[in-house]
C-alpha cells in the first residue's frame, strides 16, 4: 500500500479569503515503511501573508518572491500523490486549499479527492484519544515522537513528524491473544511438544498454524481504527 504523508502551510486561515499555500511537504510511506521519496515545494502565493501566519512558519512574501507559483509545480505534485492515500492532520483544511489552488487552474470541479483517498490522524486521533489534546504536539508526547527541531512550523518537517506519529498510532500490538491459553506467537507447552490431542492434531493430522507478521498485525488493526472512525466510534468492538 502506497500513502503519502502530507502537510501544508499557507498564508492565513480562510480559503474562502482567497489565502494560498505557500509550502508542501509530502513523505512516501510503502507498506508502512518510509521509502526516502519526497516532494518539497515553497510557493510563491502571489499575495501578503497575514502576520499571524508568518508568526506560526516564519515564511514571508519577500522569501517566498523567486518561488515557482502553484501551477508551475502542479503537474509533478500531481504526479506523485496519484492513486496514493493521503495522510493529513486535519485533513478539510489542507483538502480545501489544494482544492482551491486547482480549481484555479481552471477546472472548477477538481477534487482531491477523486486522485487519492484520504485519512485524517486528526479524527483518528480524537476517535482514540476522545477529550483529550490532539493536535500534532500533544500527540508527539503521548507517543514519544521527537519534535525538539519543531520550533517553526514547517510542511516538510511537520509530514516527516506526522509520520512518525502516525505509524506509532496505529502500530497495532505485537501479539494477538486468544484467550486464557496464552499469546497466539507463544511457545508451545509440553503436552503440545508431545504430540497431545488439539484441533490442530485431530486424527492423526497435523494442521500447520501460520502466524501473522507484525506487519500484518499493524495493518488489521489499523483497519479496525479506519471502520471505528467510519462509524463514529459505534463498531461492536468498542462496545463495553
Amino acid at each position: 500500500m502506497r500513502q503519502i504523508v502530507l502537510d501544508t502551510e499557507t498564508t492565513g486561515l480562510e480559503v474562502d479569503k482567497d489565502h494560498r499555500i505557500i509550502e508542501i511537504g509530502c513523505i512516501e510511506l510503502l507498506n508502512r515503511r518510509v521509502t526516502g521519496r519526497t516532494f518539497h515545494r515553497y510557493l510563491n502565493p502571489e499575495r501578503e501573508i497575514d502576520a499571524g501566519a508568518q508568526a506560526v512558519h516564519g515564511l514571508s512574501l519577500e522569501r517566498l518572491a523567486p518561488e515557482p507559483k502553484f501551477a508551475e509545480v502542479a503537474p509533478q505534485f500531481l504526479e506523485f500523490i496519484q492513486g496514493a492515500e493521503l495522510i493529513i492532520h486535519n485533513a478539510p483544511f489542507d483538502v480545501a486549499f489544494l482544492n482551491a489552488e486547482l480549481r484555479r487552474l481552471g477546472d472548477q470541479t477538481a477534487d482531491i479527492a477523486a486522485l487519492c483517498s484520504v485519512l485524517d490522524t486528526l479524527a483518528l486521533a480524537r476517535n482514540m484519544h476522545p477529550g483529550q489534546r490532539n493536535n500534532l504536539d500533544a500527540l508527539c508526547k503521548r507517543y514519544g515522537v521527537d519534535n525538539s527541531q519543531r520550533d517553526l512550523h514547517g510542511a516538510l518537517l511537520d509530514a516527516r513528524i506526522l509520520a512518525d506519529v502516525y505509524l506509532a498510532m496505529t502500530g497495532g500490538q505485537a501479539k494477538l491473544t486468544w484467550g486464557a491459553e496464552g499469546d497466539a506467537g507463544s511457545e508451545p507447552s509440553a503436552a503440545q511438544a508431545a504430540g497431545a490431542t488439539s484441533p490442530g492434531a485431530a486424527h492423526g493430522r497435523r494442521i500447520p498454524v501460520v502466524n501473522a507478521s507484525g506487519e500484518e498485525l499493524a495493518a488489521h488493526h489499523e483497519a479496525l481504527l479506519r471502520l471505528d472512525v467510519a462509524s463514529d466510534g459505534k463498531t461492536v468492538w468498542r462496545r463495553s
